[in-house]
């Protein structure tokens, strides 16, 4: 079980880059388990895409322990979908009784984004996505790529974008979730390395941890 403490501290974190947040815009939509569907096709964000930038990314795993029963990080840019709304070896998640952890994205090299999506699916806990955004172009001479948790990303060259909680103030929480961070300007800006630092959904048991299926990357021009 994640200690309270622990999750006070992230709430509060939460609060604090909400009031330091840049322009960036965070779109969610949710299929509740009545109406999800294999397409992921929501009303206000974009479907999940197989030619993204994403796909030709390179994952690691930063921080935490993927789940025994979860699919590698290649899952989420794969392009491939669930066909079922608990199906564990099509998703990745962190470690069950984990607090979340943290990978990153390279490019290769910096590129212009445009938009960044998230996919989840479960009919229950793991439903809901709760993360940081980071982004990074690697030029500070204080980069650090691997920033493990317990260190501010922001003081080792990387860029808060945005921080996202589809949690719900009450009732349901499973089903699909979609999300699309975007910019009135219609650019993030120009990074090469994206830095997702994940935490848990819930406290009331062992499984807060989302079954996330696909990230997206849009590049602008």
């Amino acid at each position: 079980m994640v200690p309270a403490k622990l999750v006070s501290l992230i709430v509060v974190g939460f609060m604090v880059l909400a009031l330091i947040s840049l322009d960036a815009k965070v779109t969610f939509d949710r299929n509740a388990n009545d109406v999800a569907n294999r397409e992921f096709t929501f009303k206000n964000v974009p479907t999940p895409a197989k030619d993204d930038a994403a796909a030709k990314a390179k994952l690691t795993l930063v921080d935490g322990d993927i789940d025994p029963a979860a699919a590698d990080l290649a899952a989420i840019t794969d392009g491939r979908l669930p066909t079922d709304e608990d199906e564990p070896g099509a998703n990745f998640f962190f470690k069950a009784r984990s607090s979340g952890g943290r990978f990153r994205m390279d490019f290769g090299s910096v590129i212009n984004i445009a938009e960044v999506n998230s996919f989840s699916w479960h009919p229950e806990s793991r439903g809901p996505q709760l993360y940081k955004l980071y982004a990074a172009d690697g030029a500070d001479p204080r980069f650090n790529a691997d920033p493990k948790r317990g260190i501010d990303p922001i003081t080792c060259g990387w860029k808060f974008i945005a921080m996202v909680s589809t949690l719900p103030k009450e009732g349901e929480e499973g089903g699909q979730y979609g999300v699309s961070i975007t910019d009135p300007s219609g650019s993030l800006g120009k990074h090469r390395y994206l830095l997702f630092d994940c935490y848990v959904t819930e406290l009331n048991d062992d499984w807060g941890n989302t079954f996330y299926s696909e990230v997206d990357v849009v590049a602008g021009k």
